[in-house]
């Protein structure tokens, strides 16, 4: 095979890494995709030391490998936090399993937490975004803001869902309300 073709490969396995992984920490996925991952580090240094005279080919193969190199060191923070038992998703899961399954929580607190959790990573990001401190937000703040203006945009609007996002305004990030689904 020549260069454009393993560049070609080496795209669609990262691709399909990035895929297995983030089932993998969905609990899609019951392994780490290790097997994969080797293939991908081999594909990323095969031409490390090669001099890639093609500037277009050049240019993607650094792309990949800067893709892939961002993805790693993402997934191996991801794996540490799940070996301390601080991933967001395992500590959910072991409050359930603390209070005796799953029972004890409704399918709409699930859901709640869960929107708890996406929104507070998308506030993360975009603070880092904005070069604005992270150290002092935690999850619960997050919380507790969106718990506080759920009831009120639940009756102002009449609605019985409230979706939250994050937005940037003027350099800064809000958390915006939007109501979902009429009463009836």
């Amino acid at each position: 095979m020549g260069l454009p073709e393993d560049i070609s490969l080496f795209e669609q396995s990262l691709h399909d890494l990035i895929t297995k992984y983030e089932q993998y920490f969905l609990g899609l996925e019951k392994r780490e995709p290790l097997k994969l991952l080797d293939e991908v580090e081999r594909s990323a240094r095969k031409y490390m030391n090669v001099n890639i005279v093609n500037t277009m080919l050049k240019f993607k193969y650094n792309s990949l490998v800067a893709s892939f190199s961002t993805h790693k060191q993402k997934w191996s923070r991801i794996n540490r936090l799940i070996e301390d038992g601080k991933y967001s998703r395992d500590r959910f899961k072991m409050a359930m399993h603390l209070d005796k399954g799953p029972a004890k929580h409704s399918a709409q607190e699930a859901a709640d937490s869960l929107d708890v959790e996406i929104v507070y990573q998308q506030y993360i990001e975009a603070r880092k975004a904005c070069n604005l401190p992270i150290k002092n937000v935690t999850p619960e703040m997050i919380a507790s803001a969106i718990n506080k203006q759920k009831p009120a945009i639940s009756t102002k609007y009449n609605c019985d869902r409230v979706e939250f996002r994050v937005v940037i305004e003027e350099g800064k990030p809000k958390i915006k309300a939007r109501p979902k689904s009429s009463k009836v």
